[in-house]
Parts: C-alpha cells; structure tokens; sequence
C-alpha cells in the first residue's frame, strides 16, 4: 500500500509502499476514505510526543471501508463505511465498562503507538467496541473530522463543562478543534465568543456565526471576553496547549466558571505557570480532556441527522497524501483557517 512515514523528526514524510495490513482477533482492515491533518499529527511530527517511536505513519482521524474482518468481529461486514475515534479501547477493562474509554489502560493510538491512517488501509484494533457507521448523508472528508477534533470538542463541551443554552462560551484558538467547538457551541444555543491572534481566522470564525471575535494581539483578551459577555464566560475552551491561552481561559471566566482544555502540552509546555488565585477566587471549574467514547457517537450524529449541525465549513481543502508534509510544516505558524483532509492517496 503506499503510505507516508515518518522517518525523521521534522523532515518531509517519505512516500513509500509498505505491506497490507492483514486484520488479527478483533481488528478490521479499513480502506481509508479520508484523513484529517491535525495539530496533533504536528506533535508527533515535531518528536515532541514521547509515545511515538520511528518509524511511524501518522493520521488519527479518519474514516473507512472495512475490506477485511479479523476472528471475533461480530458488528462489523466488508463493504461497512465506519469511523474511528483516535482513542481505540478494549472495551473489557473497568474504565471501559464505566463509559470511560479514554483512559483505557490497554487503549492504541494510531499515528503514535500504531501505525495511523496517511496511507491506503489501516488495521484497527477493538472493532466492535470503538467503530461507528458512517451515515449515508456525511462526505467521507467532512466525517474525518469526527475522529477526533470535532468528537474533542464535544466531549469538552457535553461531557466534560455540560454546556447550556444562552450561556456563554468563550474559545481560545480559531484552530480546527477551536472552529469545531464554536459549530457545536451554537448548535447546543450557547454564544459564542472566539479568541486568536490571526485575523484571518477570526474572520472565518465571524462568518461562521461567532457572536463576538477578539484579536488577542490587538486587546487584553481576557478583559475583553469579561467586558463583552456581562462579566465573563460560563465555559472556557482551550484549544492551543499553552501557556498564554490557559492563562486568558481561566482569566475569561465569571465567578463559578468552568475551564476545559483541549490542547495538547506538549515540550516546553507541559509545565505551565497558572494564576491560581483566579482559580480559587472565581470558584472556577478547571478540567482536561482527550478524545471522546465511542458511546456518545450517536448524539452527536442525530444533531447532524436532524439538520442542526453542519460541519462542512470546517474542512477548507482537501490535498493528497503527498501534501501532508507540507500541512504539518505549516503548524511551525499561524496556519490558514480551517482544516485540511486527505482524500487523495494515490498522489
């Protein structure tokens, strides 16, 4: 199959031709359909995420057609068009029988501890627990995108800050997880105030709905999000994993607020310096999250089904696999808005 590895931290992917995946117990072979370009692809890329050993083929959020079904795969025939959440669990640990599948002990990654989907397959393991259908009416390059950042971004803002109607959700990072949250925090009747650096960003986020864009190079982002809302936000997103957007998040936040963050931290970030006394005087909520449970796959998809979702603004091009490089070096600065998908796996 060709694919595109990782040989070499920072340094183009190599196109290459590796062997078919055969399935083992439990696994189904998918033929990729599509597979999004994310920031955290961009981790991996850079060496900053230690779970990744070379070489690898990165992509975790994609969509396929099962061409081959290993021993034990009950839910799942060739010819099924299925979606993967990044984080595959075992489904037979405690965590998993408690709905927690993101913090599976025995959980795989593709793109960082397996082998991901920049290629024509992907093996994936613990089928019938974490696969979903792929509904009839969703493009294969906009459903990449509930793999992981637009599953993320729901698991933030319903599973995690139980977002409400009328309240206000302020968003640090006009990313792909960021344009994800804004989508779904107007789709669950919140408003919506968007916080970036770049304006053009800031502009796609305006004409997506955003009820309020603030240029955090321009304005004291925090004052900003307190002054426009009323006092602050309800709910707070970070969606960057760093320092200076925890730090406007929590600051963003009315008394009694809730904080989710989404980034990654990754090297120089993992450590961060936090203004505790916003914490402990505002009674603020501050909570982390990764990934999303398979279970919750269906609510998401009916608010889709049902007309109140549309999540094809957040995918602005689509390229081939051998473009990927070129997508993951554009993380080294303010990347255009919104996400790129790979459709095209022959090129």
């Amino acid at each position: 199959m060709r694919a595109a590895q990782l040989t070499a931290w920072r340094q183009p992917l190599a196109l290459t031709t590796l062997p078919d995946p055969t399935p083992g117990k439990g696994e189904v072979v998918l033929r990729v359909l599509a597979c999004g370009v994310c920031r955290s692809d961009w981790h991996a890329w850079t060496g900053s995420d230690p779970d990744v050993a070379l070489p690898m083929v990165p992509g975790h959020e994609f969509c396929g057609e099962v061409v081959a079904a290993g021993a034990e795969v009950t839910r799942w025939r060739v010819g099924d068009r299925v979606i993967a959440p990044f984080i595959l669990a075992c489904g037979r640990c405690g965590d998993c029988a408690a709905g927690h599948q993101t913090i599976c002990a025995h959980q795989q990654v593709p793109g960082f501890t397996r082998d991901g989907a920049f290629a024509e397959f992907i093996a994936v393991p613990f089928a019938d627990t974490n696969l979903t259908a792929l509904p009839d009416g969703l493009p294969p390059h906009v459903a990449a995108g509930l793999g992981c950042r637009v599953t993320t971004a729901w698991q933030a803002l319903v599973g995690r800050a139980e977002l409400r109607p009328g309240e206000w959700l302020a968003v640090f990072g006009a990313g792909g997880v960021g344009i994800s949250a804004l989508l779904l925090g107007r789709a669950l009747g919140a408003r919506v105030a968007m916080v970036d650096v770049v304006p053009e960003k800031l502009a796609y986020a305006s004409s997506l709905g955003a009820d309020v864009v603030i240029n955090a190079a321009d304005v004291d982002a925090a004052q900003a999000v307190r002054d426009l809302t009323g006092g602050g936000a309800h709910v707070a997103v970070e969606a960057l994993g760093v320092e200076t957007t925890m730090t406007g998040a929590m600051r963003a936040l009315r008394k009694l607020g809730r904080l989710v963050m989404i980034g990654m931290p990754a090297g120089e970030h993992t450590a961060m310096t936090l203004p505790m006394d916003v914490l402990y005087s505002g009674q603020l909520t501050l909570q982390g999250t990764r990934g999303m449970p398979a279970w919750r796959y269906p609510s998401l998809l009916s608010l889709i089904d049902g007309g109140h979702l549309d999540l094809s603004p957040l995918v602005t091009r689509t390229i081939a696999l051998s473009q990927a490089s070129d997508e993951l070096a554009a993380f080294d600065r303010p990347a255009p808005p919104g996400v790129a998908v790979i459709t095209d796996f022959q090129t």
